[in-house]
């Protein structure tokens, strides 16, 4: 019997759908890069196609495939395939100030509102109640909302701390609508009521969309007799979940692919502590890698106009991609972007016979790059020669703006458009280019290991027992969680264990973010 030793990485962009079959090595077995298509099956079932068609590769030696996709964010971009969310916020008497969704742009609150209400309840730092639970405030507004939501988002103050009374919501908002997809916000984001609140809302929102790409997948695999292969996606953080745990968490997708990027980046180079420059044909993404994998960002998260705070990588993000429009300004300045000719550069590009000038015409004009068949006229060298300038200027700043240590790094370049990057860029010790850095994306998604993370804040007391206990309980909640997203439950491991002492309370408290990550679980 074949054993299933190969693992395949898809990640989906907006421009390319990159695949690559892995057999534990740093060389690819395949690869190909295919056009995007508006429905994600046929650009996964062309990529799919392509890979099984090599020589070495066969359906009954892929065990895993993992998949990185933009197409929440694209939704919540677009405003498009949306579920209308009842929100539900347990708080008062002490947070009515605000209600939920306040702040949202107009257009997505129109399109994802069914109403939101604040009922009493919710915990108070150190696990006790505010005020006991109103179940009956829940029960009543689930009767007004039926029939018109499609999802319930829950959110409690202090939930990292105790979840009860979100979990006490969920049992009533089940009595009264059945099976309606429900959010809770202890499962979603960390502290922070309204980030915490708004990501939770575009969790419940995404819902439609994860159910979407889902049924893509297994279609796309039992189209290639893929069947017995276990999926898995990748999510904000670098790492994998299951297909199960990416349809109760779809907002956590979000970051995928630049943290593909960043783990492809590590993989491919060997660096485990570095920066990574993900050139693409519109924008640029400028991460940092810590222990080979992005580090999170300190700071919430805005998601189309939406302030959050769930787990996201550390990026800067430009718009300087190897399709980036160029044009003359004042002067004889030079006018890079934003606009981008994208999937269209072998169409539209000088280089390519086309009439608009672009950063990779540049690119060929100044030597750093060879592709198409067409030289740039010459009439056009002082235009792109101060446009590479600009791209050039543009990218020292924004890894300038990425780095949080006085010592340089060295700059890993990926993606397909990073022969836009010189050999030679301040603030950085080297610039290291690996061998198939154009598809460091899909192999990301390939070599990911399954997490699961925890940052809840815990009761102390006044003795070492009584923290220890809080430790241990935090770090097995962790590991659950990452055997509930599909590792190894023999295999997991505590990563990153952060304590943060908190002051000002009756009784000694502590938060603790707590990171466990393993190996896939066996086919």
């Amino acid at each position: 019997m074949t054993s299933a030793d190969l693992r395949i990485g898809i990640d989906v962009g907006g421009t390319n759908t990159d695949a690559v079959v892995l057999d534990g090595s740093k060389e690819p077995v395949a690869r190909t890069k295919v056009p995007t298509t508006l429905d994600i099956t046929g650009g996964i079932n062309h990529a799919l196609r392509e890979v099984l068609s090599a020589p070495a590769v066969r359906a009954e030696r892929i065990g895993h495939v993992m998949v990185g996709t933009t197409h929440a964010t694209n939704a919540v971009l677009q405003r498009r395939g949306l579920r209308r969310v009842a929100a539900i916020r347990i708080g008062a008497p002490s947070s009515t100030c605000i209600r939920p969704m306040f702040g949202w742009p107009d257009d997505l609150h129109r399109v994802i509102s069914a109403g939101g209400r604040i009922v009493a309840g919710g915990m108070e730092l150190d696990g006790g109640e505010i005020v006991p639970f109103d179940a009956d405030a829940v029960a009543r507004f689930c009767g007004e909302v039926a029939g018109t939501a499609e999802a319930v988002a829950v959110t409690s103050v202090f939930a990292p701390v105790s979840p009860a009374h979100e979990q006490l919501a969920a049992e009533v908002i089940q009595r009264e609508l059945g099976d309606i997809p429900i959010s809770l916000s202890h499962e979603v984001g960390s502290l922070g009521l309204l980030e915490r609140e708004n990501a939770t809302i575009l969790n419940a929102a995404l819902g439609r969309v994860a159910a979407n790409i889902i049924e893509a997948i297994e279609e796309a695999l039992d189209a290639h007799d893929l069947g017995h292969a276990v999926p898995f996606f990748a999510q904000n953080d670098g790492t994998l979940m299951s297909l199960a745990f990416t349809e109760r968490t779809p907002v956590l997708t979000i970051g995928s692919g630049p943290a593909n990027s960043l783990r492809g980046a590590a993989f491919l180079s060997g660096q485990e502590n570095a920066l990574v420059a993900d050139v693409g044909g519109t924008s640029t993404d400028i991460g940092a890698l810590m222990t080979s994998f992005p580090r999170e960002s300190a700071f919430g998260v805005e998601v189309g106009g939406v302030r959050t705070n769930f787990r996201m990588p550390d990026l800067v993000s430009i718009a300087i991609g190897g399709g980036t429009v160029v044009r003359e300004g004042d002067r004889g300045a030079a006018l890079v972007g934003p606009d981008s000719v994208g999937y269209q550069l072998d169409r539209d590009a000088l280089v390519f016979g086309g009439d608009v000038a672009t950063l990779s015409d540049a690119a060929v004009a100044a030597g750093r790059a060879e592709m198409g068949g067409a030289p740039p006229p010459a009439h056009a060298g002082d235009l792109l020669g101060a446009a590479l300038a600009e791209a050039d200027r543009q990218m020292a700043d924004a890894i300038d703006r990425i780095k949080v240590t006085r010592g340089d790094l060295p700059l890993i370049a990926v993606g397909g458009g990073s022969v836009l990057i010189p050999d030679r860029v301040p603030g950085v010790t080297e610039v290291i280019r690996p061998a198939h850095y154009d598809v460091a994306n899909a192999i990301g998604a390939a070599i990911g290991t399954v997490s699961g993370q925890i940052d809840r804040i815990y009761a102390v007391g006044y003795g070492e027992r009584s923290r220890a206990k809080a430790v241990e309980t935090a770090r097995q909640a962790a590991i659950d969680n990452a055997v509930s997203a599909g590792a190894d439950a023999g295999a997991v491991k505590i990563v990153e264990i952060d304590e943060i002492p908190l002051a000002y309370l009756r009784e000694p408290a502590v938060r603790l973010r707590v990171k466990a990550a393993g190996p896939l679980s066996k086919v």
